[in-house]
């Protein structure tokens, strides 16, 4: 019987043992992630397949099961380590440059990399498209392409560029695209990949833009040139090592572009317009709203995300109206974009800290941005419903509030604590007097001792604010236009190092963000309008002076932009 159970528990001991093997196999496993550069692609293009891993592998991969439905041009690999803050971080790459077979959703296998196994990914091949304008015996020439051809005003215009060459290239220029009252963004890197047309293969190099059209009406984005230097086919007859390449320069040009841009319409009722492809708000909080502390804070995060739009467009989240007994500390604004192949995505976070002075319930107004969706063409409204938070006041505090004892005050016939209480009274205003006597000869002891005090440099850029503020005070209070344009570039350059007045004012409070907008928007109006620059140079001022606050009480307020 002894040796039944002792024949179980060796048994029972080695099968945890594989259990335990088992389990620390599962955890070495290394994750190898598998991406694509582009998608969808055309059949007669490539793309690449890039595997990546922060550790190494079992073994190197086999990319047989992708021959099926790819063929592999060529492949690379590369890794990279580095240390930061103390921490070793790892990437190694495996880079693959294929074409697909044939069309429809391509599944990209998993590939084994010994025991390891990379994750699986698809892409759609679409049939190949010949650009309307090339001719298929040019060696070189520019394709353009814009979406939409008619945007609203402020909308994102979509401006994709594409090089299609069959030769050798030393240098080329290439000029970015202009209009008239707009702005624009590259939109990432340029992408490089090989499709053919006509029966003729073509390397093509891609580049897109974002343009937001800041004036209604017909537009035209002038035509790109290309200048390269071609390397040539013939070679000098005294040909050797150091012979320079024979080059030839040429130059080509895409076509113009024209949009019709379309004003807002009539029935959009915002007071801000916004035409973009998505927006939506949320709202977290950091502690539970029905159980806040009368003193203690609580902070809400308010955020706004837009697709197709930019940050300047964004509008202010908190509602500056003051609710009794609700003190509220808004923090600075955090203002994001994210430029990605598809446009622009704008991001607006703001933090606010609410401290309630007694029990009770509180309410938040609902917060609604009208909108307008430039796909479907119609308004529309993100929203956060109407918010109620309850203070509750702590048990120790009701218990003070409702038990306190009352403060009886009784006359006594005995004299001697008058007396004692007068005695008492002498000898504390003695000992006041005696230490403020000395308190005076150790100021005017240290005064002597102290040297002479230096005088501090002259602080250029401190200066150089002024002034620029009495210029920009000057040409608010003439309703000079142009004078406070100047005075406020002049003024965000010396702050913020920033070259335009839409960068300015993306560091600027809501309502000063607001009126620099508008002065922009003015200085670029159809009509002459009359700008009246008083409140421009009031939220200028309280700007000023929030900053000034925020940065002295920066310390003692921290915990409320930090819970």
């Amino acid at each position: 019987m002894l040796s039944m159970i002792n024949d179980i528990k060796s048994k029972f001991t080695f099968l945890n043992f594989v259990l335990v093997l088992l389990s620390i196999q599962t955890a070495w496993a290394v994750e190898i992630k598998t991406t694509i550069d582009r998608n969808p692609v055309s059949i007669n293009e490539s793309f690449q397949i890039i595997f990546t891993a922060t550790e190494s592998p079992d073994d190197d991969p086999d990319f047989s099961p992708l021959e099926k439905d790819f063929e592999i041009l060529n492949q690379s690999h590369r890794s990279n380590s580095s240390w930061i803050n103390g921490q070793s971080t790892k990437s190694i790459q495996w880079i693959l440059n294929v074409m697909a077979k044939q069309t429809g959703n391509q599944l990209i296998s998993p590939i084994t990399f010994g025991k390891d196994v990379s994750q699986p990914a698809t892409i759609l091949v679409t049939k190949s498209s010949t650009p309307g304008n090339n001719n298929k015996n040019d060696d070189l020439f520019l394709e353009v392409e814009i979406s939409p051809e008619s945007p609203y005003v402020q909308s994102q215009v979509l401006y994709t560029l594409r090089l299609f060459r069959r030769v050798q290239i030393a240098q080329a220029s290439l000029n970015e695209p202009v209009l008239a009252d707009a702005i624009i963004e590259k939109l990432g890197e340029d992408k490089n990949y090989n499709t053919e047309l006509n029966g003729v293969s073509y390397a093509v190099t891609e580049r897109k833009y974002a343009i937001f059209p800041q004036k209604s009406g017909i537009s035209t984005i002038e035509p790109l040139v290309l200048t390269a230097e071609v390397v040539s086919d013939s070679r000098s007859r005294f040909n050797g090592f150091f012979n320079r390449q024979i080059t030839k320069t040429k130059r080509v040009s895409s076509r113009a572009i024209t949009l019709n841009i379309q004003a807002a319409p009539d029935d959009f009722s915002g007071k801000r317009w916004i035409p973009a492809e998505q927006v939506y708000i949320e709202e977290k909080w950091s502690g539970d709203t029905s159980t806040m502390k009368p003193g203690e804070p609580l902070t809400r995060t308010l955020t706004i995300f837009a697709k197709g739009t930019t940050v300047a467009q964004l509008p202010q989240l908190h509602s500056t109206a003051e609710i009794a007994q609700l003190k509220t500390y808004p923090d600075q604004p955090t203002l994001k974009e994210q430029k990605r192949a598809d446009g622009l995505l704008a991001l607006r976070e703001e933090k606010i800290a609410y401290i309630p002075s007694k029990s009770g319930d509180y309410t938040l107004p609902a917060i609604e941005i009208p909108w307008f969706n430039v796909q479907t063409q119609k308004m529309e409204m993100a929203r956060i419903p109407e918010k109620t938070v309850t203070a509750i006041a702590s048990v120790q505090s009701q218990t003070n509030d409702d038990f306190a004892e009352p403060t009886i005050q009784t006359n006594t016939v005995n004299s001697e604590p008058v007396i004692l209480q007068v005695e008492n009274k002498f000898w504390m205003w003695l000992a006041i007097f005696l230490a403020l006597g000395w308190l005076i000869t150790t100021f005017f002891f240290i005064r002597k001792l102290k040297p002479k005090s230096v005088k501090k440099p002259v602080n250029t850029k401190e200066i150089k604010l002024k002034e620029t503020i009495k210029a920009l005070k000057q040409a608010c209070a003439e309703n000079d236009q142009l004078a406070a344009k100047e005075a406020l570039l002049n003024w965000g350059r010396i702050k913020f190092n920033s070259n335009s007045l839409s960068a300015t004012a993306s560091h600027c409070e809501a309502r000063l963000r607001d009126e620099i907008t508008l002065l922009n928007q003015t200085l670029y109006a159809d009509k002459t309008e009359t700008w009246q620059g008083k409140k421009l140079f009031q939220f200028f001022t309280e700007n000023n002076a929030r900053e000034k606050v925020a940065k002295k009480f920066d310390d003692s307020l921290e915990p409320l932009y930090k819970m």
